[in-house]
């Protein structure tokens, strides 16, 4: 289960392109996908934590003897 810890990057670094993208299109003019890429953000976002802790409480319960 070691791929449990840099799936949640990704879904980090998915967040940060996505902000950067948004801040390109809201720039340009397109508002409205500039406000579904900074919504994509913020899910990546809340999907590195999740993850995160959910990884961490799986680690957890396999210490325990």
């Amino acid at each position: 289960m070691n791929y449990l810890k840099f799936t949640q990057y990704a879904y980090l670094i998915a967040a940060i392109l996505f902000a950067i993208d948004g801040f390109r299109e809201y720039n340009a003019g397109n508002k409205e996908g500039a406000y579904l890429r900074l919504g994509f953000t913020a899910i990546g976002v809340f999907m590195f934590f999740f993850r995160r802790k959910f990884a961490r409480k799986f680690e957890d319960q396999n210490k325990k003897p």
